[in-house]
């Protein structure tokens, strides 16, 4: 993993203040630097995104909470029905909609590393992304943006001759597209090697290894089952870009997008506390 190149670097000695209600437990006052992602369809000042239509019940719940969705394209998880259901709740919502292409192994639900030749690859997010704009060109709506799922996500984050596979595909298909992907990756590197827009993705509800990994779901504490702990985890990543990894030390990281998965046992409670500490971000403050 390499240092994250962030255009919102977290300069402590050079943000503004503001008072954190949704986060009592960790300060009352915090530096903040000022956010401007562009294409967000809320005002909010810092995308927060979503795995949905992956057949999981909290779709519409969670939905009004996120500002990009991230819909399952039919082959690790979905069809065209929850594809064309799931968009539909996205233009209701005012959310941007991307597609989340995975491995076709829905026995695994796409989280197991399966090795394709190049052309193999190219063509399983090619090919994945085609049916999401087609579904959602029927809805009238448009692709904002592609966000791997599972395996294919975690392999091409630290391998670059795959990221790179794959942000072409991405490329191929629309030059327009962002590519979101693990801060510092590979996957991030690649993509603005070849053009593309990226968003530096963190995660909310996922624990990270010292070289900026996620931890793999296979291990103990992979996944962070206490609001408090992604309450302060955000926090971190957010206002100090940096992340505790397992074992106590802090990484760099860039947080332009904060994920939550849709399949979480604690997605619905997480989100709403996310959604209040970025509503609470004072954005406006001028740079000193």
């Amino acid at each position: 993993m390499t240092q994250p190149n962030c255009p919102y670097e977290c300069r402590p000695n050079l943000i503004a203040q503001t008072v954190i209600s949704s986060f009592p437990i960790l300060a009352s006052s915090i530096q903040l630097d000022t956010f401007a992602n562009q294409h967000l369809p809320s005002m909010l000042p810092l995308d927060l995104n979503c795995d949905l239509g992956e057949g999981y019940p909290h779709d519409a719940d969670l939905m009004p909470l996120v500002t990009s969705a991230n819909i399952a394209c039919g082959y690790h998880a979905g069809d065209r029905d929850t594809m064309r259901r799931t968009v539909d709740l996205a233009l209701e919502h005012g959310v941007a909609i991307g597609a989340h292409p995975g491995f076709a192994d829905r026995d695994n639900f796409g989280r197991r590393e399966l090795r394709l030749s190049v052309r193999e690859y190219y063509d399983l997010v090619l090919e994945q992304v085609q049916i999401m704009a087609d579904v959602a060109h029927a809805a009238g709506a448009r692709l904002q943006h592609v966000k791997p799922h599972g395996a294919l996500y975690n392999m091409a984050a630290r391998e670059p001759e795959l990221a790179q596979v794959l942000a072409l595909a991405v490329r191929d298909f629309d030059p327009n597209l962002i590519l979101f992907g693990l801060s510092g990756s590979a996957s991030i590197a690649e993509a603005r090697k070849l053009g593309l827009r990226t968003l530096s993705e963190v995660f909310a509800d996922r624990s990270y290894q010292p070289d900026g990994s996620l931890t793999p779901r296979s291990q103990p504490g992979a996944l962070l089952d206490s609001e408090a702990d992604s309450r302060r985890q955000v926090y971190d990543m957010v206002v100090h870009g940096r992340v505790q990894a397992v074992g106590g030390a802090y990484v760099p990281i860039c947080a332009e997008t904060i994920c939550l998965h849709g399949d979480g046992a604690h997605a619905v409670p997480f989100a709403r506390m996310i959604r209040g500490f970025l509503e609470n971000l004072d954005t406006h403050a001028p740079q000193p």
